[in-house]
């Protein structure tokens, strides 16, 4: 008989002076039955757990009380201590297995990709950002939009299109920096490539920046939506009770308001390209205007906004902060000053005066290096998850079973010793050179790995090396503080929590 029976029986056979008795006798048997896990978990006493957890609640207190400045560095040194592959359970979560190996995330996210999803954790969490765009889609609905990117970062009109865009987009940066430069001041390089990559994913999107550059020191609705929602859905995925808390406090009222802003300004542009016709522009809202499902109907309006919030918001993270670390990472005390040199050199012997192309990136391959240098030591996602839909036996032996999540960390497999070699914590891009692409690396999972690897890679990378090596071309940059690491901010991806001041001289 399990413990609820036996509650149901003691409910209705029980004696009133009896109930009290054997409520506490109740409340023993489940503290015994979950002394070591979080309730409603399994409990593993063949997996290795750190240290902290209390009947019921599992690893809930340990977690809530780690600064988000400390999370990641946490997960580094349990890594060292337990090895590659340990546990913690969280109530409302389910138990979370920790796998940071090549050979794990490999069977994970390609052998067996199909018995793990994105999972109701994910998809409650994040529902109010991504809707069912595609990276929250799980089966049919994930395919077909697969297919649907495939396509469209394949399309040469489309590849061009994003170019310009690109170009156009860093001359407002470029401006910027201009000023900054000749008035002395100081200028946060973190927070203008957000606005950078923000306004580049509204052009490429739907022809429409969203005026963040023009903006950088002001208030743009959009945006702001942006930052502050992601913010709040972020920690979902670590509050097993955000719902609760939400219901009590003015929190889900905001987030309430902040899907609302984002959804009508993208809703009202999908309507006035209905009204106005295909005609013959280039972006994605043509290319997805242009599509149709399996039975050869249009996209549906929820859908076609879910897919291009999808890609906006998903973008304008991971891009401006990749940026943002990698300067930093060739500006810093411990980077040998040569990397800087070389990355020069190379922009002029490259790009010279001229804008960069889509064909110019291709000669960029130092600074390519320096891009996937940065994305080991700095990760845009630097922890991830999948949820187990049916049991599992991963290559160590380590079983796992239908609801537990496997997670990795990016993060921690990007300074592992044994992954890397002794030097993992210097930045030497000089590793890339001469090596297969990163993409087939499976210790390197920045773009994923398997059938859910990033469709916009290539896109990243060129947007990527077409802003630094602009702002190459015609600055210096200096950190106001190149001994101090960027503490991290809390979220989905890695944020600098205040920024990256710089100071900016024109080249001679």
């Amino acid at each position: 008989m399990t413990i609820s029976e036996i509650a149901r029986f003691v409910a209705q056979h029980a004696t009133r002076s009896n109930k009290l008795k054997l409520f506490f006798t109740l409340l023993a048997l489940l503290t015994y039955k979950y002394r070591s896990h979080a309730i409603g978990t399994r409990r593993r006493p063949d997996l290795k757990e750190p240290k902290g957890t209390v009947p019921f609640f599992g690893h809930m207190f340990l977690m809530a009380s780690m600064p988000s400045t400390d999370l990641y560095d946490y997960f580094e040194r349990t890594y060292r201590e337990l090895g590659p592959v340990w546990s913690i359970s969280l109530p409302g979560i389910g138990r979370m297995i920790q796998g940071d190996t090549p050979e794990l995330l490999e069977h994970v996210l390609k052998t067996n990709f199909w018995a793990y999803h994105k999972g109701p954790h994910f998809t409650g969490s994040m529902g109010d950002v991504f809707g069912k765009g595609i990276l929250s889609a799980d089966g049919e609905s994930w395919k077909f939009q697969r297919k649907q990117a495939t396509h469209l970062f394949n399309v040469s009109a489309f590849r061009e299109y994003t170019s310009e865009v690109f170009n156009k987009e860093a001359e407002k940066v470029l401006d910027y920096l201009g000023k900054a430069a000749d008035s002395g001041s100081v200028v946060d390089f973190h927070a203008i490539m957000h606005a950078f990559t923000l306004d580049v994913f509204g052009s490429v999107s739907f022809g429409e920046s969203f005026g963040c550059l023009e903006n950088i020191d002001g208030r743009v609705p959009f945006a702001d939506a942006v930052g502050d929602l992601l913010g709040i859905c972020s920690l979902r995925l670590v509050d097993p009770l955000w719902k609760v808390r939400e219901a009590v406090t003015s929190v889900g009222k905001k987030a309430r308001e902040l899907k609302f802003v984002m959804r009508e300004r993208i809703r009202t542009i999908v309507e006035r390209r209905r009204r106005e016709g295909l005609g013959d522009k280039k972006d994605m809202l043509q290319l997805l205007l242009e599509a149709t499902d399996d039975d050869g109907n249009a996209l549906t309006e929820e859908y076609l906004v879910d897919i291009i919030l999808t890609f906006t918001v998903a973008g304008r993270d991971t891009m401006a902060q990749s940026v943002a670390w990698m300067m930093y990472s060739m500006l810093r005390n411990e980077t040998d000053p040569s990397v800087m040199e070389k990355l020069v050199r190379e922009v002029d012997e490259v790009l010279g005066d001229s804008l960069p192309t889509y064909e110019t990136h291709k000669k960029q391959k130092y600074a390519e290096a320096c891009f996937f240098e940065t994305l080991r030591m700095y990760p845009p996602l630097p922890r991830n998850f999948k949820t187990c839909v049916q049991d599992d036996t991963l290559p160590d032996g380590t079983k796992i079973y239908a609801g537990e999540l496997f997670t990795w960390s990016s993060y921690v497999m990007g300074r592992s010793e044994q992954l890397w070699g002794p030097d993992v914590k210097e930045f030497k891009p000089d590793r890339w050179l001469g090596r297969e692409k990163a993409s087939s690396l499976s210790k390197f999972s920045s773009f994923h790995l398997g059938p859910r690897t990033c469709v916009g890679q290539g896109f990243a990378v060129l947007e990527a090396l077409t802003i630094v090596g602009l702002v190459l071309q015609k600055f210096e940059l200096k950190l106001v503080e190149p001994g101090r690491v960027p503490e991290y901010g809390l979220g989905t991806t890695l944020a600098m929590r205040y920024g990256l001041p710089v100071r900016v001289t024109r080249r001679n």
